[in-house]
């Protein structure tokens, strides 16, 4: 992997003998103060998947359907 720009900066200051940044980081630069915990039964029953959505389908597959009423109302010119 190819180092970034500000990486080659602290090598390179550390070569000249300078201060090496990275010393004066603070020590809970690094650790991960979040707490985790495993779902519950009632979190895992109730999460959805994949959510749904109110899409129209192309094919009319969704699961609806339309009844009309026909016309019967002709025009004679």
């Amino acid at each position: 992997m190819a180092k970034s720009k500000a990486k080659r900066m602290r090598d390179k200051i550390a070569r000249e003998g300078r201060r090496n940044p990275e010393l004066s980081r603070s020590p809970f630069a690094t650790t991960d103060l979040r707490t985790r915990r495993t779902k519950t039964k009632q979190e895992l029953m109730s999460q959805n998947k994949h959510k749904q959505k109110n899409l129209i389908s192309f094919y009319g597959d969704d699961g609806s359907f339309f009844v009309g009423k026909k016309s019967s109302c002709l025009s004679y010119i």
